[in-house]
Formats: C-alpha cells, sequence, structure tokens
C-alpha cells in the first residue's frame, strides 16, 4: 500500500462527468446537464488533491467508515469485549475517528473507460485500526451506468473476527451548481415516515419518532429554506427509509429538486436509513474555482446504518461476523423535470 499516492480519476460517459480522487474513494467533481442542456458541476469539492490531503474539507465527496456518524462517548461493546475510539469530534467518535476511511489513499482495482465506465477502490482496514476490532476488506466501485446516472456499490468482509462496518457517501450536492450559494430554494422528498431524535451531542436517544405534524416532515415535497429556521441550526438527522417503492433491490430514499436549473436527483438504496444534513457546519471553506462555501451551500443524503447503532438494540445491525458481507448499494439519478 506504501506506493499508491493519491491520483485524479474521470468517467465520463458524454453526458456526466466525474472526477474523483483514489484519497477517501471522493468524487471531487461531477457535471450533469440542466434545463438549457449547459453541464454544471453539482458538488462541493476543494482545488486540488493537495488541499483534501492538508484536512481543509469537511468530508466533501468522501466515503467515510469504518463506522459513519457518531458512536456515543467513543465506546461499545462486541461479544462481551469493550472497545475504546477516539473521541474526533468530543464527547463522540465521528466517521471512523482521527485517520478515517477518508483520509487513506485507497488502491486502484480497476479502471473501465467506454460507454458505462466504472472505477473499483479497495482498501485493507486492519484489526486495532482507530480502535475497531478485525481485519476488513472495503470495496467501493463507482459506474455509470446510463447517461445520467451513477451507481455506487460498497462492500465490506471481515477476515476472522467480527466487527462494526457502516459506510457513507459524503457528497454535499448543489443542484444549482456548486458555487451557486446556498440550498434553501432546493426542495426535497424523503422516503420516510420517522427519524431517530437526537440528544444534545447529536446522538440517537434510541426513539423512533414520527415525523408527521413537525418540520421535518418531508413525505411530501417541500421546499428546505421553509421549515429549517425551526430546527436550530439545520437539519443534521437520520430518516428511517421506510415508505419508498423498490426497483431492483433498492427503495427510494430522497428526490431532490433545484428550481433555477430543473435539475432533480432521485437516489434509491438498500440502507436502512438517511442522514440529511444541510451543511450547518460549513463557514467560509475556500473551494475550487474561487468558490467559497457559506452555510447551507450544500447539502448530503448519506445513506447509512442508523447513527451509534451497536449501542441502541433496537435499531438495525451493524455487526458483521466472519462469512458475512457489508453490502451496500447507492443510485443517483440525475434527471430534468
Amino acid at each position: 500500500m506504501a506506493d499508491q499516492k493519491p491520483e485524479i480519476f474521470e468517467l465520463n460517459n458524454g453526458t456526466m462527468n466525474v472526477q474523483l480522487t483514489n484519497l477517501g474513494c471522493t468524487i471531487i467533481s461531477l457535471s450533469v446537464p440542466g434545463k438549457d442542456g449547459a453541464l454544471a458541476d453539482v458538488v462541493l469539492g476543494l482545488d486540488s488533491v493537495e488541499s483534501y490531503q492538508k484536512g481543509l474539507s469537511p468530508y466533501f465527496g468522501c466515503i467515510v467508515g469504518r463506522v459513519a456518524n457518531r458512536i456515543k462517548e467513543g465506546k461499545f461493546t462486541l461479544d462481551g469485549v469493550e472497545y475504546s475510539l477516539p473521541l474526533n469530534k468530543p464527547p463522540n467518535s465521528l466517521h471512523g475517528g482521527n485517520i478515517g476511511y477518508d483520509k487513506k489513499v485507497w488502491e486502484v482495482v480497476d479502471y473501465k473507460k467506454g460507454e458505462t465506465p466504472s472505477i473499483t477502490f479497495k482498501y485493507h482496514s486492519h484489526d486495532g485500526e482507530e480502535g475497531y476490532p478485525g481485519d476488513i476488506t472495503i470495496t467501493a466501485t463507482y459506474t455509470l451506468i446510463s447517461d445520467t446516472t451513477m451507481r455506487l456499490d460498497m462492500e465490506g468482509v471481515p477476515k476472522d473476527k467480527p466487527t462494526i462496518i457502516n459506510l457513507a457517501q459524503h457528497t454535499y450536492w448543489n443542484l444549482a451548481g456548486h458555487n451557486s450559494g446556498d440550498v434553501l430554494n432546493h426542495s426535497i422528498q424523503i422516503w420516510a415516515n420517522h427519524l431517530t431524535p437526537v440528544d444534545q451531542n447529536t446522538v440517537p436517544t434510541g426513539e423512533i419518532m414520527p415525523v408527521k405534524g413537525t418540520p421535518f416532515d418531508f413525505t411530501t415535497e417541500n421546499r428546505i429554506g421553509n421549515t429549517i429556521g425551526q430546527v436550530g441550526m439545520g437539519y443534521d438527522h437520520n430518516y428511517v427509509l421506510d415508505c419508498g417503492d423498490e426497483k431492483a433491490g433498492l427503495k427510494h430514499a430522497a428526490k431532490v429538486r433545484d428550481p433555477s436549473s430543473s435539475r432533480v436527483l432521485n437516489l434509491w438504496t438498500n440502507a436502512p436509513g438517511m442522514q440529511f444534513y444541510t451543511a450547518n457546519y460549513v463557514n467560509g471553506v475556500n473551494g475550487k474555482g474561487g468558490a467559497v462555501y457559506g452555510k447551507h451551500a450544500g447539502l448530503c443524503l448519506e445513506t447509512q446504518g442508523f447513527p451509534n447503532a451497536i449501542n441502541q438494540p433496537n435499531f438495525p445491525s451493524v455487526v458483521v461476523r466472519p462469512g458475512e458481507k457489508y453490502q451496500h448499494s447507492m443510485l443517483f439519478e440525475f434527471s430534468i423535470e
């Protein structure tokens, strides 16, 4: 692994163009057409791989793990053994710890061009890394499966010890273009009748709460700016994906629409939850092309296992044992409406 260097790779099918780096499997840019046919780059990002290496990115575009989101007080017990993780977001552990998968250089094991271009990244995570038990092998494959659709398939295979795995793709989307200002005019529909409410440290309480009659209700499409003022800093909540229709084994998770460009993103997944995050903590980040990203400059749709699931017996399990495989797929369908 020592000879792996961060590089930039391109997936291009003639309609959409994606630039990625093997540093954290990060989407650096993703350009798709809008209503006038004009391409716009709809993901927030930095100007160089070096900027990501310096830690200047608030998880723009990357895959986070071994366990995405928060683990309460950085502690969990598995098969009677207690584990302690780095408290990189005190008082909790966040997105895999101090040096999560987003900060690792992955190996490129497959790279195809042509009509359905794809790239596969691989990473071996060792026993004890960032406090987590067990060796695991992770792969992530990005594929442009049609003109304006990208698929991501993530897999994790434990070697000889049980562990916990919960990967998430942390792209910040702005369908009007990455440098167009805030996303408060975007509207969103989320196929979730419930969410997992959180304590003052953004850790789920264990409750499963109906969204009906609250500012968290996106069961019908609503403009984000209409209700964001009623939820503190903004949205940063795990939605329970419990009512989406299915297609090819994936559930409809969310639909985002930007009125200015007519771009629409439909997201499908096989994960049980989705963190809807409105870039509440982004504040004056210097991005690519001279853009400066402020609060709410993008939105994240991080499909995932529920946060802190290992410490909540009523949440779907994130434990993966030898002989089992973690598998998480996402389908990003862009269109114009």
